[in-house]
């Protein structure tokens, strides 16, 4: 399971040279783990050969117009509960600290509810643990699936197969809650403005409490960490397949970064 959810998060990160070189040997590495249905099997391998077979700058300008420019796409999870409010940054320490304790350490660049690294943080952890976790956020991850679909977005393979993985339905209520925001238009520059437009923060009487976004407490909640956390582990590398030239020491093909 470890190297599917690499391959996972590989394929929802920012495009580059690297990610093309590396795509290539993605479909062998899934079918040797052989976790997935032929049906999610299938619709992985098309986005695969995309991001190996066409235009970079292509490939580039799509990520960027659908997950950066359009905020109900935003693969920043905490953005889909709470937004810009002040809690998220104590959510983001909250997260971090989890990362840590499970010997996951982050750059000072990174934001940890980003998906990518989400999924990262899961390919580090024991197939059940990982599914627990991946659970918590599935009612977000449903419904940016939903979304994408309506744009006809191949990147919709992702998230079909992350629902698949976690074995158990999205909450329904909290679901229909994302849902229920609008969706954003990234050509539309004005409304764009006004819904980036920062609220203003109260301080003193009257200021909202700091638990005033249960549904990030609850996330985190069922995120603790048992005592005896592990020693800390080596960040883990873009999946490769294995040289035949140099194979592991112990038969793994993403051993050692590799």
């Amino acid at each position: 399971m470890a190297v599917t959810y690499k391959i996972l998060s590989a394929l929802l990160s920012y495009p580059t040279e690297d990610l093309q070189a590396a795509a290539g040997s993605f479909v062998q590495l899934l079918d040797d783990e052989a976790l997935l249905p032929e049906a999610d099997r299938q619709a992985l391998v098309r986005l695969i050969k995309q991001i190996a077979g066409e235009d970079l700058y292509e490939l580039q300008e799509r990520y960027v117009q659908l997950f950066d420019r359009t905020r109900s796409l935003s693969l920043h999870l905490f953005e889909h509960v709470h937004g810009e409010s002040r809690d998220r940054g104590q959510a983001m320490v909250d997260l971090t600290d989890l990362y840590a304790q499970h010997g996951l350490e982050i750059t000072a660049n990174e934001l940890p509810d980003h998906l990518p690294l989400f999924l990262e943080f899961l390919s580090t952890l024991p197939e059940a643990e990982a599914r627990e976790h991946l659970g918590q956020p599935l009612h977000i991850v449903a419904a940016l699936r939903e979304r994408l679909i309506k744009r006809k977005s191949v990147y919709a393979a992702v998230f079909r197969v992350l629902e698949t993985l976690a074995r158990v339905a999205p909450d329904a209520a909290a679901l229909s809650a994302v849902l229920a925001e609008p969706e954003d238009d990234p050509d539309d520059l004005e409304a764009i403005d006004a819904e980036w437009e920062e609220a203003a923060v109260m301080f003193g009487p009257g200021a909202p409490d700091d638990d005033s976004c249960p549904q990030v407490s609850d996330m985190l909640a069922r995120m603790d960490v048992p005592p005896g956390a592990p020693a800390p582990a080596a960040r883990p590398a873009l999946p490769t397949a294995p040289s035949a030239a140099a194979p592991t020491a112990n038969g793994d093909p993403l051993a050692d970064g590799q």
